[in-house]
């Protein structure tokens, strides 16, 4: 199997901070220790962590769907102080739903020859499930840690889950599982 590489969506203060301006709730707070779990291994087996990164501008026009998040420069778009990256990990912003679109990450991972992405992150039914759509039509193998990821709806974050699986064809797994991984 090829290199693999973690991928920690949008684990910023407005998602995941109680006040933040988006907050996911007590799911996105739960995911928190699994995905440092996880970032812990990542960093032991030296896989690439890359972190994507919700950074908008204050006219973005997202905002005509969702209150104004993650702003470029402000506290709330910073990532969570219990994820936070080390030299030589790769922060990379994005103004919508998918990591790929109108971002260098395909262009990052195939320089680091990554085959296979293992997808955390907020929220479920929105940019992870968007960032692993572009994944798999890359032709990227994905797992996505079900204990790793949350969303402020829990049907659409079963929803997408099953659709990331079934359609898609990504493997969801625990996070929790050393053999999953």
């Amino acid at each position: 199997m090829g290199n693999k590489a973690l991928i920690i969506i949008d684990m910023l203060n407005d998602f995941v901070r109680e006040g933040g301006s988006l907050f996911v709730g007590e799911a996105g707070r739960r995911v928190i220790p699994v995905i440092a779990s996880v970032l812990k291994r990542a960093r032991v087996e030296k896989w690439p962590v890359i972190y994507l990164c919700d950074q908008h501008t204050c006219t973005d026009s997202e905002f005509e769907m969702f209150p104004t998040h993650c702003i470029a420069g402000t506290e709330g778009g910073e990532i969570c102080a219990e994820l936070t990256p080390l030299e030589g990990e790769f922060i990379i912003p994005k103004r919508r739903y998918s990591g790929f679109f109108g971002t260098d990450l395909d262009l990052t991972l195939r320089e680091l020859d990554v085959e296979e992405l293992l997808i955390t992150g907020v929220c479920t039914n929105i940019c992870v499930l968007y960032t692993t759509a572009d994944a798999r039509m890359r032709r990227y193998k994905v797992k996505v840690l079900k204990d790793a990821v949350a969303s402020f709806d829990v049907q659409a974050h079963e929803f997408a889950l099953q659709e990331m699986e079934k359609t898609l064809g990504a493997k969801v797994v625990s996070g929790t599982g050393e053999a999953d991984l």
